[in-house]
């Protein structure tokens, strides 16, 4: 479960002390803090702790995390000038500490757990890139995307290129698996999709040896554009069912979700509802990955994640016997 950390104690000891960019450039500390949720809950794999910001480090941009706020960029791209300055780095240089956190992670995590390695869509980061900072609208994005063209395709180039070398390198670290989080994307018409993005999100997700995650969030619209473009399991968010979805993106790959995170707020019998709801919708196919359908909630009371990866755990152990 991604961000399960976020609600345990000892990484908001950790958080009280470092940055989450401190956090990741001591290996030791990022590897301890990707750790705990999956010694914790017990869960099937471990998310890398990072952040999808983490390889524009190295391209020359100076990024901020703001509590509450997120990534704030001091300043925004608007031309093609700004991006022809944007360097496409060697993760060997940009961002060693990662790697050697992937190669403490994969050494202590027992050998039946996956590793899953990730980095942001093309879209959602290019949005940060040109807002300066979290929207809801992109207007700023939108009118660079339609008014530059040029400037739009170069600077996908770039961000897509770097992502690619950067989850090659996480890969060869020790990765298993790689998630391509493009949260934002759904603020794209099908065509404008298709047109802007699709390359890039393909050139990363068909450019890897393991097997890819393709997620997003708003994307139920998207769903046979985002399967197009890669990824051997489409992540589904709680807006669209389960089943319908899979149809849609075909059963010849596997889907990830999609339990709505707010439900763990509530009371224990809504939590075993929704996942038993999930769960039919899933109908024991082969390919279903059990998750939340965004990141977990800091409020989310830790015992809660473990009751319900046990739910799961004991629902589909019934199904393969």
């Amino acid at each position: 479960m991604r961000q399960a950390g976020r609600s345990l104690p000892g990484y908001r000891e950790i958080r009280k002390r470092y940055s989450l960019f401190e956090v990741c450039r001591q290996p030791e500390l990022c590897a301890q803090v990707t750790l705990e949720p999956v010694e914790l809950h017990g869960v099937d794999a471990a998310v890398m702790f990072a952040d999808i910001m983490l390889p524009v480090l190295g391209m020359g941009v100076d990024v901020e995390l703001v509590e509450n706020v997120g990534p704030v960029i001091e300043r925004p791209i608007e031309s093609l000038e700004d991006v022809r300055a944007l360097r496409v780095p060697d993760p060997e240089e940009s961002v060693p500490f990662i790697l050697e956190a992937v190669r403490l992670v994969r050494d202590e995590l027992p050998e039946e757990k996956a590793l899953v390695g990730f980095c942001g869509g093309p879209f959602t980061v290019a949005g940060y890139l040109i807002e300066g900072k979290p929207t809801r609208d992109f207007v700023r994005t939108k009118r660079l995307m339609y008014a530059q063209p040029e400037a739009w395709h170069e600077l996908m180039e770039r961000l897509s290129e770097t992502f690619l070398r950067y989850v090659r390198a996480c890969v060869e670290s020790g990765a298993d698996i790689v998630q391509l989080f493009d949260s934002w994307v759904g603020a794209l018409s099908i065509d404008d999709y298709e047109e802007f993005v699709a390359p890039y999100s393909e050139r990363i997700l068909g450019g890897l040896a393991v097997p890819t995650i393709h997620f997003g969030t708003g994307t139920a619209h998207l769903l046979e554009s985002m399967a197009a473009a890669g990824g051997d399991v489409i992540g589904l968010d709680w807006r669209v069912r389960l089943d319908e979805a899979w149809e849609r993106v075909g059963y010849d790959r596997g889907v990830q979700g999609n339990l709505d995170g707010a439900v763990l707020l509530g009371p224990w019998e809504r939590v075993e509802a929704g996942t038993e709801a999930v769960l039919r919708a899933a109908g024991g196919r082969p390919g279903h990955i059990f998750n939340l359908g965004h990141g977990v909630m800091p409020e989310t009371d830790p015992a809660v994640l473990r009751r319900l990866r046990e739910l799961v755990h004991e629902r589909t152990a019934r199904v393969a016997a």
